[in-house]
């Protein structure tokens, strides 16, 4: 590979299930304690921070079992190509 090859990869549709789990539950323990959880998760998409998360429900130890280029990558897939 050379450096200008671009790297290429996809993410299983069960890794999908399973970060679409993850992120459910993590947005209904911010929703619970009172949070905006878009905003929330936006900001530790961008941050890396995961004080963005509460410890409420274990969600931020949930949050931090994702890999976030990969989830970054399914979210704007899945807005660019979703059907509504």
């Amino acid at each position: 590979m050379t450096d200008s090859d671009t790297l290429t990869f996809t993410v299983p549709s069960d890794d999908k299930e399973s970060m679409r789990r993850i992120l459910r539950s993590v947005f209904d323990a911010l929703s619970e304690k009172g949070y905006n959880p878009i905003n929330q998760i936006v900001g530790y998409l961008l941050t890396e921070d995961p004080t963005y998360i509460t410890n409420y429900g274990n969600a931020r130890s949930l949050i931090c079992k994702i890999d976030r280029d990969e989830l970054m990558q399914v979210l704007v897939r899945e807005y660019l190509f979703s059907k509504d």
